[in-house]
């Protein structure tokens, strides 16, 4: 395996760089007959979209999605569903100054070190653009969790410091920022603009709800489901921290209150995050996922360059302040990507 496909049953195999001609991969493993056309997809990816707000960067790109291959007369065959995403906006000259500069926090030094060759346009395919081919694979994966109840809910929680509280997740696709809590849009702006003005940027947090899961999923010992989730939304590059259920805080409990106690009414509390040894157990699917500040900033830095000299390095061109919002939709096609495949897994666990 080169790292580049994702699940066992339900894959998802992506190919692209930043500032190549174009993005895209192949659905291997949907089963025929789901609903799906561009329009679908489409939707997903307006949501991940550049240019469309205050965090984000000013590189403009229509991100229109093209259906190649598994799809006839609006549902899947069965077979393998290829996609593209041509890249429009492409500016490989704002990065000849960076061919021979590791910049800090990036995964220059990393790609050169290991493969002793890196494209060095906008990182390459260490980019965070590789993610919208993410969006088509689990706006797939959503019709077809969607044939079985389950909805994945995506919504931010903090910036820079500054947390919402969980009033409206369902709504939270509609508001800027994918927030929970209109009343935060103000100080998030306020707090983006301070950033902006250094040159510098700034990180925060994103919960991810899945809804209607059935109990079973998820495979002992090694493909548990919270472990699943966690390498899923590890797999993203900004995001260093996974939480499911209580998470950090369960440290700080006793037994006694950590445990979801059970009546015959179902669960009165959730720190499981909806998993228990690894199985989901009915109640919804709570995951957290901590986001690093982007590491493209206008201040001067310290670094190396390939010749091994101390230089500093001032980086130019378009870059995102936070990873959020643009990151929310993109850990919620990974929450959908790993329900798909193991809800696909768990057919074979029983007569």
């Amino acid at each position: 395996m080169s790292g580049n496909t994702f699940g066992r049953r339900f894959q998802l195999t992506t190919f692209g760089e930043s500032h190549g001609p174009a993005l895209g991969g192949i659905v291997d493993g949907c089963p025929a007959g789901l609903e799906l056309n561009e329009e679908i997809i489409q939707r997903e990816l307006e949501k991940r979209k550049p240019g469309q707000n205050p965090a984000g960067t000013p590189r403009k790109e229509p991100d229109q999605v093209k259906l190649l291959s598994g799809v006839f007369d609006g549902k899947t065959t069965g077979t393998p569903i290829g996609f593209q995403i041509i890249n429009t906006a492409q500016r490989p000259n704002d990065y000849d100054r960076l061919r021979n500069v590791y910049r800090p926090g990036h995964a220059d030094y990393t790609y050169q070190t290991k493969f002793g060759y890196r494209d060095h346009r906008g990182g390459g395919r260490a980019s965070a653009r590789e993610t919208v081919s993410r969006i088509v694979g689990g706006a797939v994966a959503g019709q077809l969790l969607k044939t079985q109840g389950i909805t994945v809910l995506a919504y931010t929680l903090e910036i820079g410091g500054i947390e919402a509280e969980i009033i409206s997740p369902e709504k939270a696709c509609e508001q800027p920022y994918f927030t929970p809590d209109p009343s935060v849009i103000e100080l998030w702006n306020q707090k983006i603009e301070k950033i902006k003005e250094k040159g510098d940027s700034i990180g925060g947090v994103v919960e991810i709800q899945a809804r209607g899961v059935q109990p079973g999923l998820g495979e002992p010992v090694f493909d548990k489901l919270d472990a699943r989730l966690a390498y899923a939304l590890m797999g993203v590059g900004a995001v260093k921290a996974v939480e499911i259920g209580a998470g950090l805080e369960s440290a700080e409990l006793t037994g006694s209150q950590n445990n979801d106690p059970i009546s015959r009414d179902g669960f009165t509390r959730n720190n499981a995050g909806g998993i228990l040894g690894g199985i989901s157990s009915g109640q919804i699917i709570t995951a957290r996922a901590t986001v690093k500040p982007i590491p493209s900033i206008f201040l001067s830095q310290k670094t190396l360059n390939t010749e091994g000299q101390e230089v500093s390095l001032q980086i130019k061109g378009r870059h995102d302040v936070s990873a959020i919002p643009r990151i929310v939709p993109v850990l919620k096609s990974m929450v959908q990507l790993t329900l798909a495949d193991m809800y696909l897994l768990n057919q074979g666990s029983r007569l």
